[in-house]
């Protein structure tokens, strides 16, 4: 990354070059006073660096990491799960729902720009408001690195990402000449591997660093890694793209339906379904991915022959050409990690038969995509009130595998005297997770859905095994099996421990680990998240919250767990958005290098 990395740069719209440099220099008076707080290597920032670290995380996002690993320690498929940005693999998720005033009863036009990302940790959202004298006033969360806002609205739209799961990583097994360990054949021809040396300092303890040299191979497909007596070769969506944060910098400075699409054609960020909003009404959902172009002779799950240039895609489909929904008649879209095919009710949605499998395009329906088709999609006349009450639904759907797998298990088991009164708590449970339902936590503990409950699927006896398993934590712990749910599903953060609704897969999204209490603290999930919307006459107002508090480090900050009473009683706090707004309620105001 780092070899070309000045001259792209160079290549960057100055906008976007003057906004890295100034954040650039912004750490890096911050770290010239306070070097205490100091990592190794990390300094002075450099602009470009804001660069290669956009670059670097997005193919982590769709799980590059995890094909490497799976070649060189396992043949099996890949998993879906977190990167090393996420170590200890919380879900990842999100929600976007949106109406046009045609469904609402006040013809506002509504958008729940819901993310679910861990709670701490380098993905964790930094809440951020750019108010300039440039006039730009956008809102919105972006990652601790990162320059520009992800996710938020303006006073024009609004937009939000949900991670999606195309297929953007292939893996090649090169030809190699047995007597040359750098020469591979393509077709008729020769040619020979380019091969450098990384110095590697490794940590071993404390300070104590070690320092080691491994070869470095690329190939005409990518980079290249020797295993055993083969060389694979790894090629992903986006590897020559370095545009990624002008990408979002310009959908960020949109203001019209038109704008924000122009900033998307650019293609420079190789994932994520997107949804957006406007004060005009509009509503738009693009399955936004960059889908390799490839041979349809071949078959893209496995390892793929790399002596043919029949295999070496480098085109991308445009981006007018993916999945996406623009206005639908329904005035309604979601998705929540979800088909894109099913992003509205009645017509309008994408044709799936336009699509190949090989592009790895979603069929699955979370319960979350099922619960938002079925509150927003069944009700035509949406008032604010239910906008802000569906997303906080804690229900599983009646359609969810989890709820049929719950029927299926309790139609097969067996009635063991000492399972009686447990299965007769999962015969109760209607699926519901508020803090107060009683058959929830032996449920959920028992079956332990993840973010994606569509995708679920656990025998007989391993599910019989993992219900006596949660009986017995639940009875030393709470000495009953009835335990609501709150008082297991918990919100902990310092002294702060309250009860939390919500579950797994629930538009209400809540991920918890197990404590030694026997409780489950929460760690991803919702998280920051907003609510926008203008009326009729495009006045905005915006809503949002955080689990914590907008301080994610520093216990001693004021702000490390005040909006956590808020979260857990699902209540917002309304957004100061105007310039005057904001320095009404300012606590202090101040310039940086003044301090």
């Amino acid at each position: 990354m780092r070899r070309e990395l000045k001259d792209r740069f160079d290549l960057l719209d100055p906008e976007i070059k003057a906004v890295c440099q100034g954040y650039a220099d912004g750490l890096n008076l911050y770290a010239s006073r306070h070097l205490d707080q100091l990592k190794r290597h990390g300094w002075p920032a450099k602009p470009e660096d804001l660069i290669a670290g956009a670059m670097h995380k997005l193919p982590m996002m769709f799980g590059m990491h995890n094909d490497i690993g799976r070649i060189l320690n396992n043949p099996g498929p890949a998993p879906q799960l977190a990167a090393w940005m996420n170590p200890h693999q919380a879900p990842i998720g999100s929600n976007f729902m949106a109406v046009s005033p045609s469904r609402s009863s006040d013809d506002f036009t509504r958008a729940c720009i819901n993310s679910h990302q861990p709670w701490t940790g380098p993905v964790a959202w930094y809440e951020a408001h750019l108010l300039t004298e440039e006039g730009q006033n956008l809102y919105g969360g972006l990652f601790p690195g990162s320059p520009v806002v992800f996710l938020g609205h303006n006073a024009h739209m609004a937009w939000g990402h949900t991670v999606n799961h195309p297929d953007l990583v292939d893996i090649f097994e090169l030809e190699m000449d047995p007597e040359d360990p750098l020469r591979y054949r393509i077709d008729d021809q020769w040619l020979e591997l380019e091969q450098t040396f990384a110095t590697l300092e490794i940590r071993l303890w404390r300070d104590i660093r070690w320092k080691v040299k491994r070869e470095v191979l690329h190939s005409l497909y990518g980079p290249a890694l020797r295993v055993g007596d083969r060389v694979l070769a790894v090629r992903y969506a986006g590897m020559d793209s370095f545009r990624q944060l002008e990408q979002w910098f310009w959908m960020g400075q949109s203001t019209s339906l038109e704008g924000f699409k122009e900033a998307m054609r650019s293609q420079s960020i190789a994932m994520f379904n997107t949804g957006y909003a406007d004060k005009e009404g509009n509503l738009f959902y693009a399955y936004n991915a960059m889908l390799p172009d490839r041979n349809p002779s071949y078959d893209w799950q496995a390892i793929l022959p790399g002596n043919t240039r029949a295999t070496l895609w480098s085109k991308y489909m445009p981006f007018d050409q993916l999945p996406q929904v623009e206005n639908p008649p329904s005035g309604f879209i979601q998705n929540c990690n979800s088909s894109p095919f099913q992003t509205t009710v009645g017509e309008g949605n994408p044709d799936p038969e336009r699509f190949s499998q090989a592009s790895g395009i979603e069929t699955w329906m979370t319960n979350r995509a099922l619960r938002a088709m079925e509150l927003y999609g069944d009700d035509v006349s949406i008032t604010q009130e239910e906008f802000f009450t569906y997303k906080y639904d804690k229900q599983y759907s009646e359609k969810s595998t989890l709820r049929q797998n719950i029927v299926r298990f309790l139609e097969s088991s067996s009635q063991e005297p000492e399972l009686v009164e447990a299965l007769d708590i999962l015969r109760q449970w209607n699926g519901d997770t508020s803090k107060n339902n009683p058959h929830a936590a032996l449920s959920l503990l028992t079956f332990r859905p993840n973010s994606n409950t569509s995708r679920g699927n656990l025998s007989a006896p391993d599910i019989q095994d993992r219900l006596k398993e949660a009986s017995s934590e639940l009875m030393k712990h709470f000495g009953r099996l009835d335990v609501p749910w709150g008082e297991v599903n918990r919100l902990v953060r310092g002294e702060v421990d309250l009860p939390l609704g919500g579950g797994p897969d629930t538009l209400r999204a809540i991920y918890g680990r197990p404590s030694d209490e026997g409780k489950l603290a929460g760690v991803a999930g919702d998280c920051f998240f907003q609510f926008v919307q203008w009326d009729d006459q495009g006045q905005l107002d915006a809503w949002a919250i955080q689990p914590f508090g907008s301080h994610t480090a520093s216990d001693e900050s004021p702000h490390f767990s005040d909006q956590a009473g808020l979260f857990a009683e699902e209540s917002l706090r309304k957004i100061p958005f105007t310039r005057e707004e904001v320095l009404e309620v300012a606590k202090r105001i101040y310039r940086p290098q003044d301090l």
